[in-house]
């Protein structure tokens, strides 16, 4: 059984509450859960928010659009998702976010038919970007998830969910997707307002006429309106990483007291 979790929260620092920012009338998370929907390799569809009353209206939503809520860790993510792949008995889990109203079902496929097809631990299309930010997809085994949960500690590889496994390519086989031309200078995800303010256009010129409007028909509304491609342009990819690696130096600093302070020799008393 193969699991879509999507992980969203209210709590984005840089955009509160976008997951629920209308577009044409419906909550963003909406759009996206409509999209994943036409993907043929998804089982079921599961919405992954936190146990905090904050996220409360994310779980409402799920309720709405008849969709599986698991609610877990606000923090510890690789726990949220590992829980909700346990109680969906999911033997393979494909990761998406909440900031990613484009995402393409077709994409998601592909990126899926190609960790099968290899017999990969964990494939996707962002280790080596080459799709627009925004169109990110990774699978996994719940095996390797399960490893995962087990074992990770530093602060990142709870937040991310993948950091674990994509940083130890001896233990575990990692496939990367690619095709077609770089795209990945496109930025197509949702973390600050012109990012929203792109989507947003990018469905009031699409969706009225064609709701299921594929990736192609996105580029060619960019190519015929070139200013669209530039009105997030200043935005860096994974700009969010840095906090999380520094919190793992934060971490290790803390460790490598505690381990000092409990094997240092007592100190007799000063003469």
């Amino acid at each position: 059984m193969t699991a879509a979790i999507l992980q969203a929260r209210m709590s984005s620092s840089r955009l509160p509450n976008k997951v629920l920012l209308p577009i044409l009338g419906r909550p963003m998370l909406a759009r996206q859960v409509e999209r994943i929907q036409r993907a043929k390799c998804v089982d079921r569809l599961i919405v992954a928010t936190s146990t905090g009353s904050n996220d409360d209206p994310i779980a409402g939503l799920a309720a709405d659009l008849d969709v599986s809520c698991y609610r877990g860790s606000l923090d510890d993510v690789l726990d949220r998702y590992y829980q909700a792949a346990k109680e969906a008995s999911a033997d393979h889990v494909i990761r998406l976010t909440g900031d990613c109203p484009l995402a393409d079902p077709d994409l998601i496929d592909r990126v899926f038919e190609f960790y099968l097809e290899n017999q990969f631990d964990y494939a996707s299309n962002a280790r080596v970007p080459a799709f627009p930010d925004g169109m990110d997809v990774e699978v996994f085994s719940f095996k390797v998830l399960g490893q995962a949960w087990r074992e990770a500690v530093l602060p990142s590889h709870r937040e991310h969910v993948t950091f674990f496994m994509i940083e130890q390519p001896k233990r575990f086989s990692l496939g990367d997707y690619n095709s077609g031309p770089d795209l990945s200078f496109l930025r197509w995800t949702v973390d600050n307002r012109e990012d929203f303010d792109l989507v947003r256009r990018i469905y009031e010129s699409l969706y009225p006429e064609n709701p299921e409007f594929t990736t192609a028909d996105i580029l060619a509304l960019l190519d015929r309106e070139p200013a669209l491609k530039t009105l997030n342009s200043k935005y860096v990819r994974n700009a969010g990483w840095e906090t999380a690696f520094r919190k793992d130096r934060e971490w290790s600093s803390k460790s490598q007291c505690h381990v000092r302070s409990r094997t240092a020799e007592p100190r007799g008393p000063a003469a």
